[in-house]
C-alpha cells in the first residue's frame, strides 16, 4: 500500500509543469479582465456594478483553477482549506469596522460630515447583510487566486517580502480598469480627464499595494481561505453599507489609505512571513518555477 501511495506521488510529481506567472496572468487577466473593464464603461448603477465587478472576481478563481488544474497541474493543497477560529472571524470584522467605521464616526463627532435626516441603523445594517452575503464568493474569488495560490509560488522564487512586492502590484495593477473608471469621476475630472486618471493610479499605488499585503496577512496568520474571504467581503460591503446609509465626509478617504498604508507597511517589515514557505514547500518547490 505505501509503495503504491509513493508510486502516486512521483507520478503526480512527474506530470507537474513548471510555474509561469507570466502564463498565469495570461490566463487570470485574459478571463478577469473583460468584464472589469465593462464594469469600468457600464457599470454605472448598482445591479450592473455589482454583477460586473462580482464576475471579475469570480473569474480570478476559473483562471486559477484552470492553471493549477490543466496547465501547472501542481493543485490546490495547503491553501487554507480550513475554517479557522472565532477569534480570526471577530479581528477581520473588527478591523473592517476600525477602517471605515471609525472615520464615520468621526466625521459626525467633529462636524466634518452630518448624519442624513432619515438615517436608519437597521437599514444601514440590513444592507451591510444583504450585499455581505452576496459578496462572499467573489471574495472568495480573489483570495483563492492571489493569495493561496500565487504569493506561495512567488515565495518559492523570491525572498517573502520581495514576493509580497509583487503579488501586492499585481494585485493594484488588476484594479487598474476600476481605478481609470474612478480617476474619471473624480470632482474636476471633466477638465483633464487623462491626467485625473494618471494621478488616481498613482496616488492609490502605495496605499494598495499594502492593503493587499494586509490581506495576504489574514489568509497567512488565519490559514483559512475561509477567513480571508469573509475579511474581503467585510471589508467591501462595510464600506458600501456606510456609505450608502450615512455617506462619506472628507476623512474616510484620507483615514483608509493611511490605516492600510501604515498597518500594511509594518506587517510587511515586523510580521512572520515565515509559513509561506515552510507549509507549502510540497507543493510547489523552488526547482518547480520558472519566469
Amino acid at each position: 500500500m505505501a509503495t503504491t501511495l509513493q508510486t502516486a506521488s512521483v507520478s503526480q510529481k512527474q506530470n507537474q509543469r513548471p510555474f509561469s506567472l507570466g502564463i498565469y496572468l495570461l490566463i487570470v487577466f485574459a478571463l478577469s479582465w473583460p468584464p472589469q473593464i465593462a464594469y469600468a464603461l457600464w457599470g454605472n448603477n448598482p445591479t450592473s456594478g455589482y454583477l460586473l465587478s462580482s464576475l471579475s472576481m469570480v473569474m480570478v478563481t476559473v483562471g486559477t483553477f484552470i492553471a493549477g488544474r490543466w496547465v501547472f497541474r501542481d493543485g490546490f493543497k495547503k491553501m487554507g482549506w480550513r475554517w479557522g477560529k472565532p477569534k480570526h472571524y471577530l479581528a477581520v470584522f473588527g478591523l473592517a469596522l476600525f477602517i471605515f467605521g471609525a472615520p464615520v464616526l468621526l466625521e459626525n463627532l467633529f462636524g466634518l460630515h452630518s448624519l442624513p435626516a432619515d438615517v436608519c441603523a437597521g437599514a444601514i445594517l440590513g444592507s451591510f447583510l444583504t450585499s455581505f452575503i452576496l459578496t462572499i464568493v467573489p471574495g472568495f474569488g480573489e483570495e483563492f487566486g492571489w493569495r493561496a495560490y500565487l504569493l506561495p509560488r512567488l515565495a518559492q522564487r523570491h525572498s517573502l517580502r520581495k514576493a509580497l512586492l509583487i503579488h501586492a502590484f499585481i494585485w493594484w495593477a488588476w484594479h487598474i480598469p476600476a481605478l481609470v473608471k474612478i480617476g474619471s469621476q473624480v470632482e474636476g475630472a471633466d477638465a483633464n480627464p487623462w491626467l485625473s486618471v494618471a494621478v488616481t493610479m498613482l496616488v492609490s499605488l502605495l496605499p494598495a499595494m499594502m492593503n493587499a499585503t494586509l490581506f495576504a496577512y489574514v489568509w497567512t496568520a488565519s490559514q483559512s481561505l475561509a477567513v480571508a474571504s469573509v475579511y474581503h467581503s467585510a471589508y467591501d460591503e462595510v464600506r458600501d453599507a456606510l456609505q450608502r446609509g450615512i455617506g462619506f465626509g472628507p476623512l474616510v478617504s484620507i483615514w483608509e489609505m493611511v490605516a492600510t498604508l501604515i498597518f500594511g507597511a509594518f506587517l510587511l517589515w515586523k510580521a512572520d512571513w515565515s509559513s509561506l514557505r515552510f507549509d507549502r514547500k510540497e507543493t510547489c518547490s523552488g526547482s518547480n518555477y520558472k519566469r
